[in-house]
Order: structure tokens, then C-alpha cells, then sequence
């Protein structure tokens, strides 16, 4: 028994001194000390030792274990400290080492120009009001004179969703629901978000309006042109003019087209107006007679007008942007250029 005591010891201070963590300590600590461990097994085998040797090997077994838990202590505080230490070296900063500082974002150039537009109509007394984008087809189409065999509808690919809903393809949709719940006199600001089938360098499958509109008592085009230079003065410089072209949209009449003199070159010509000194900037028009019909607004006794604009487009306009991808590729490069 003693012989086999001497050699627990020597192995237990020969693989103590071998351990460099504290699970590996652990482990050499339960071959010895566990329940089923080696020195556990001499305890348990006591009952086959005589009856009178039994104190003396006791004794020797306890002396053994309560040395080899003096070292495993012993050895685990120690490890205990030297983990400490390296971890303090290893996470330790150097505080003469220059800061990283994390950057700091910006607004994305749409949601600038969405904000300025909205702060330049509330200063007009425009309230604003948010649509659905998963809208009725009567929202969408039929309500603004776009019947289901209306041609106008060839002029946007619409992402059916049903054959009642859809993505809505314009902002138009939150003027039909306005008017049906609020009668003259209106004014309101519809921005959001709006899908089109569509996509190159002028076009996105998503992309922002902006609509207007404005219905009461002996509303005319000439109120309509007001807003549009006020706006357009703005939003970009105190020299920019506006000019109406006719056009035709199914829910107003007359429509019109509506340019700005080209900000880059007063109007002479360039470049990004192509020669003529103006950009097209937003489709606008008197509200079709029909469409007021439809919302159960006299049109015999109020008058309108409604204007709508892409905000990529407006955009890519004030900061001189030539690709309308290049506002959904969340290039950092681009975006930075925007920061106040």
C-alpha cells in the first residue's frame, strides 16, 4: 500500500507541474481525486483491509489526499494568476495611441431633398398625408379616370399583387382617398414610396413621389404656376423659372409639363439641360372634372389643381447625379459627399 501511495504522489507532483491551464489541471485533478479517481478507489478498497491495519492505512490514504488537494489548490491558484496576467497583457490599451473614431452618417440625398420639399410646401400651409403602398386598383387607376381598358394604362408596368391590389405605381392614390374623406377647401402633400416594372439608368422598379394637391373655390392654372415658381425658388435659386407645356394625364385637365430654367447655366445652355436651358422636372394639371365626380366633389362649384414629382429626379437635378442606380447602391463614396 505504501509502494502504491509513494507512486500516486510522484505522479500527481510530476503531472501537476506538467499542467499550463486550468482545465488541464482540473482533468489530472479528477483522475486522482474524482469518485471514480485513484485515490477514491483506495478509500473505497479499505473494507477489504484486516480490520486492524485499517486505522493505520487511513490514515496514510487521508494524508495522501489531503496532500494532493494542497497541490491542486496550490497549482490552480497559481494558473489562476498567470491567466489574469496575460489577459491584462493581451487587452491592455495603449492610451498614447491616437483614437479611432467611428464615423458619423448622413441623410441619404432623396431623403434631403424629400425634406426640403416638405418644408418648403408647409411653409405654403400644405398638410401631409401618407398613403398606402399596397393600394386598390379603383385607388390607383379607376377612381383617377384610368378605367381597366384605358390606354394610360399601357404607360406604367404595374406590379400586380391581385387582380384588385397592386404595388401602388403613383402617389396619385392618396389624393382619391383625401378627397373622399375630406371635402373643400384641400390642401395636401402625398410623398412616398411608388413601383413601377422599370429599370435603367433614368429608371427604378422603386422609386419616391412626391404629389400635390389643391381643391376649393375658384382654384385656376394661374394658382397652379404661383405654387410652382414659389417652389421652384426655393428649392433651388431665386433666378429659376418655370414653364407649362401641355401634356395629357387621364386625371387632370388640361395637364401640363412644367420645366425649370437650368440652374447650371442660367438658361443659356449646357450640358446637363442639353442645349435648351431647361429641365423637365414634374408633370402637373387642373383635376379632370371626373375624377372630382368620383369623390363626390361638385366640380360645377369647386376647381383644382395637383402636381407630381420624382424625388430620384429632383435629385439627381440639384446635386449634379447622372445615374438615377447610383442613389440605390449605398456607394459610400456618394454618400459622403452629402455630409453637412
Amino acid at each position: 500500500m505504501q509502494e502504491k501511495l509513494d507512486a500516486i504522489r510522484s505522479a500527481i507532483g510530476e503531472g501537476i507541474g506538467q499542467t499550463n491551464t486550468r482545465k488541464e489541471l482540473f482533468e489530472l485533478k479528477m483522475k486522482y481525486l474524482g469518485k471514480t479517481g485513484e485515490i477514491s478507489a483506495l478509500s473505497k478498497g479499505m473494507r477489504d483491509v484486516p480490520a486492524e491495519e485499517r486505522p493505520a492505512m487511513g490514515k496514510l490514504v487521508s494524508d495522501v489526499r489531503a496532500w494532493a488537494e494542497a497541490q491542486f489548490a496550490e497549482r490552480e491558484e497559481f494558473l489562476k494568476r498567470k491567466e489574469i496576467e496575460e489577459r491584462y497583457q493581451n487587452e491592455k490599451v495603449d492610451v498614447t495611441m491616437p483614437a479611432r473614431f467611428a464615423e458619423t452618417g448622413t441623410q441619404h440625398p432623396v431623403s434631403l431633398v424629400k425634406k426640403e420639399i416638405i418644408e418648403c410646401f408647409e411653409g405654403m400651409g400644405f398638410e401631409i398625408y401618407e398613403g398606402p403602398e399596397i393600394e386598390k386598383d379603383y385607388y390607383n387607376f379607376q377612381a383617377l379616370n384610368i378605367p381597366a381598358d384605358h390606354p394610360a394604362r399601357d404607360m406604367q408596368d404595374t406590379f400586380f399583387i391581385t387582380g384588385e391590389y397592386l404595388l401602388r405605381s403613383q402617389t396619385s392614390s392618396g389624393q382619391i382617398r383625401v378627397m373622399e374623406n375630406k371635402k373643400p377647401p384641400i390642401k395636401i402633400l402625398s410623398p412616398g414610396r411608388v413601383y413601377r416594372s422599370d429599370s435603367d439608368a433614368t429608371h427604378s422598379p422603386m422609386f419616391h413621389q412626391m404629389e400635390g394637391l389643391v381643391v376649393d373655390k375658384g382654384i385656376t392654372l394661374c394658382d397652379l404656376k404661383g405654387i410652382l415658381d414659389e417652389f421652384a425658388r426655393r428649392l433651388f435659386t431665386s433666378e429659376t423659372k418655370t414653364r407649362l407645356r401641355p401634356s395629357y394625364f387621364p386625371f387632370t385637365e388640361p395637364s401640363v409639363e412644367v420645366d425649370l430654367s437650368c440652374h447650371n447655366c442660367g438658361g443659356k445652355g449646357c450640358r446637363i439641360c442639353k442645349g435648351t436651358g431647361w429641365i423637365e422636372i414634374l408633370g402637373a394639371g387642373m383635376v379632370n372634372r371626373r375624377v372630382l365626380e368620383n369623390c363626390g366633389i361638385d366640380p360645377d362649384e369647386y376647381t383644382g389643381f395637383a402636381f407630381g414629382m420624382g424625388l430620384e429626379r429632383i435629385a439627381m437635378i440639384k446635386y449634379g447625379i447622372n445615374d438615377m442606380r447610383y442613389l440605390f447602391e449605398n456607394d459610400v463614396r456618394l454618400l459622403k459627399q452629402f455630409k453637412d
